[in-house]
This record gives C-alpha cells, structure tokens and sequence, in this order.
C-alpha cells in the first residue's frame, strides 16, 4: 500500500471512530432522557390523582363506609408503590417550611410548632415534594 493510501485508510478509521463514539453518545443521552421524560410524565400522572383521594378522604370522614376505607388503602398502598409517601405532621411537630405551608398562624402553644394538619402533603422517596402539607401553626398572629 502507497503511503497516501495509507494515510486515507488511517484518516477514514478514525472518522469511523468518532462517528461511533458519538453515535454511542448519543444513544446514551438519549436513554437519560427518556428516563427522566417518563418519570416526569408519572409525576404528572400522580399529582393529578392526589385531589381525588383528598375527595376520598373528605367522603370517609362524613361517610365512614368500609369499602371506601379499603379503597382509600389501595390508593395509598399504590402511591407507595410509586415510590411517595405522606407528608402527615402531627399536632407540636416542628413547622418546616420545605415540607408544610402555613395556612393560619395561631395564639397559644408554642411559635413554630404544628397546631393541626389541613391537608396532608406528598413527597418521594428521595426527597422531592410534590404537594406541601397545609397546617396551622403557633405564632403571634398579624394584626
């Protein structure tokens, strides 16, 4: 092989090279992608789906009724599943502002702790919030 040969045997392998790396790249950034288009897309899913078991819940509390209580456990029982769990503060837990929202601020007991939980929040597991808990708190209230 003459030696120009060579060189444009050389130069094409590397252009080959590169073209693979980057396909490869690609293919790669592609799947990441996806990935976070999906999990996206269920937290969108899942955001929607949390008013209708507050509707749920809100007809428990007036109706009592077993089957809706069991129905109400699938729910949660499936938004476990999918990696949430409840943001449910208990009376004089302390107030935190990455996790609750603040509705009404309240006389009496102690400033910064949780007086009563309005409406429950929902977070993953890793940490993301999805819906902050709504509560009120003890604090010197705002003329």
């Amino acid at each position: 092989m003459t030696k120009k040969k060579e060189t444009e045997v050389n130069k094409l392998q590397n252009q080959l090279a590169r073209a693979l790396a980057d396909y490869d790249n690609l293919r790669k950034r592609t799947e990441v992608e996806k990935e976070a288009w999906t999990k996206f897309s269920s937290e969108m899913v899942l955001v929607k789906l949390l008013p209708v078991l507050d509707i749920l819940e809100n007809a428990q509390r007036h109706l009592n009724d077993q089957g809706l209580g069991l129905s109400i456990g699938e729910f949660k029982r499936i938004l476990g599943e999918e990696g949430l769990e409840e943001v449910s503060p208990k009376a004089n837990d302390n107030f935190d502002p990455r996790i609750h929202e603040a509705v009404e601020s309240l006389e009496g007991g102690k400033k910064g702790k949780v007086s009563e939980l309005v409406l429950g929040g929902w977070r993953f597991r890793d940490g993301k919030v999805i819906r902050v808990a709504k509560v009120k708190v003890y604090g010197e209230r705002r003329s």
